[in-house]
């Protein structure tokens, strides 16, 4: 089925994760129960944000604000078996909405709620029963839970939440779209071996459950290498199938397309430094599309604050899809922009993007941020030009182990606006964008 009202390249748009505010999950969980052999936790995270933006991006005037919201609760398990290693499981629900005008890109339109299961899967870990594999050199998992490749620049979960403001509601997942309330896909199976330092790998099949993604069904493999100065990996997937009720022309493509990717990431030896890059093909039957990026950083440690600075340039070619990428290592990843990457494009694909971030911590509890995105559409003759430049500034203060609390304020200025080749409404003068997240994690 074709969703003519969608706007251009949102197949491609995804909300941000609040995970970059909680991403040790142990901040998450609250010791039910525990001996020898067993331990229970329970899994509660409350996350709430207020939007506005003064500029839209789905053919309407006015700008918008709106307010999101999620619950996410459960229980997780773990239990030893002596020898034979250890079985564990998590059960979570998540409790979602939107309310007020819905977002700026038109995705939602704040009357969205649902409560549905998140994560649901159980696995083993080898414990010493292999010591040629090392510590838990084989784990086994089944069921719904989160997958990533790499740091997410081609899989990092399942994460687009869109709402019922295209195709009818059809791609409706319950509101909270620029927060993500959901993130596993619906059905996997995965086995990874040779735990996580060395040579290491993985073989996995996943199958999603979301509409907008048309239910892509895929196969997944990874070799990796890690070390000290860094990990080298090689990632292989192959699309099986999708849905063809929601699938779109671009998306069908995934039906038998074969990515490959090369990949790295660490410090090479320098201390207080930091590299990654992956380069990406994808085999499909409109022809090969690539996407590649080089990033390189570094920590002054003996400076006030620690200040560090990186530099990011990626490249997506016209027809490039960007999958199930999501947000990783913070803001910025591999979402460019707050304004660009969930509301106006360019949604990886058909661009250059050029980064620089700056990051402060003035305290312990406090990371201050400053987020640089200069964006180049490639080819304009079929899509909108999408140059734009946009600055997001940032603090993440973590006010307690149960209270964070990450105000926003973004500035995206485009080069065309909806008049004259792009998608900003109300001329190409520079949008402010704000937000207030608030998290309480247990």
């Amino acid at each position: 089925m074709e969703h003519t009202r969608r706007p251009p390249l949102l197949h491609n748009a995804i909300g941000l994760g609040i995970a970059l505010l909680v991403a040790d999950s142990s901040a998450q969980a609250y010791e039910l129960y525990t001996d020898e052999d067993t331990t229970v936790t329970g899994n509660f995270l409350a996350v709430y944000g207020l939007f506005n933006s003064r500029k839209n991006y789905d053919g309407t005037t006015g700008g918008s604000s709106w307010r999101e919201g999620f619950i996410k609760y459960g229980l997780s398990i773990d239990q030893t078996l002596g020898d034979l290693g250890s079985v564990y499981g998590t059960a979570n629900l998540v409790s979602s909405g939107t309310w007020g005008d819905g977002d700026a890109a038109g995705l939602s339109n704040g009357s969205e709620r649902t409560t549905k299961f998140d994560e649901a899967f159980a696995g083993w870990r080898s414990g010493d029963l292999f010591p040629a594999l090392g510590k838990d050199g084989v784990d086994l998992s089944y069921g719904r839970q989160v997958i990533t490749l790499g740091d997410g620049f081609i899989i990092n979960d399942d994460g687009l939440n869109l709402g019922k403001g295209v195709a009818d509601g059809e791609l409706n997942r319950g509101g909270a779209y620029y927060l993500a309330a959901r993130h596993a896909f619906d059905k996997t199976a995965v086995v990874r071996l040779g735990g996580k330092d060395g040579v290491h790998g993985s073989l996995m099949w996943i199958k999603s459950d979301n509409p907008a993604q048309a239910n892509t069904e895929m196969a997944a493999s990874t070799l990796e290498y890690t070390t000290a100065p860094g990990t080298l990996g090689l990632t292989y997937i192959h699309g099986i199938d999708v849905d063809d009720r929601y699938a779109s022309d671009f998306q069908k493509q995934r039906e038998g397309m074969d990515i490959y990717s090369l990949r790295g990431a660490g410090n090479a030896g320098i201390e207080n430094a930091h590299f990654s890059f992956e380069y990406a093909w994808q085999d499909k039957d409109a022809g090969p599309e690539k996407a590649w990026y080089a990033e390189a950083g570094y920590t002054f440690a003996d400076l006030p604050w620690t200040p560090d600075l990186t530099y990011r340039y990626s490249r997506y070619s016209k027809d490039w899809d960007s999958m199930f990428n999501g947000q990783n290592r913070g803001y910025g990843t591999w979402f460019q922009g707050e304004v660009a990457g969930n509301y106006a494009g360019p949604f990886n694909s058909n661009t250059a993007i050029q980064h620089v971030g700056l990051k402060l911590k003035p305290a312990e509890s406090v990371t201050i941020g400053a987020l640089f995105f200069d964006y180049q559409t490639l080819h304009t003759r079929e899509a909108l030009n999408l140059d734009a430049q946009e600055l997001d500034l940032y603090v993440e203060w973590a006010v307690n182990e149960h209270l964070i609390v990450t105000p926003l304020l973004g500035l995206y200025k485009p080069e065309k606006d909806a008049d004259n080749g792009g998608n900003q409404v109300g001329g190409n003068g520079t949008n402010v964008y704000s937000q207030l997240v608030v998290a309480v994690p247990f």
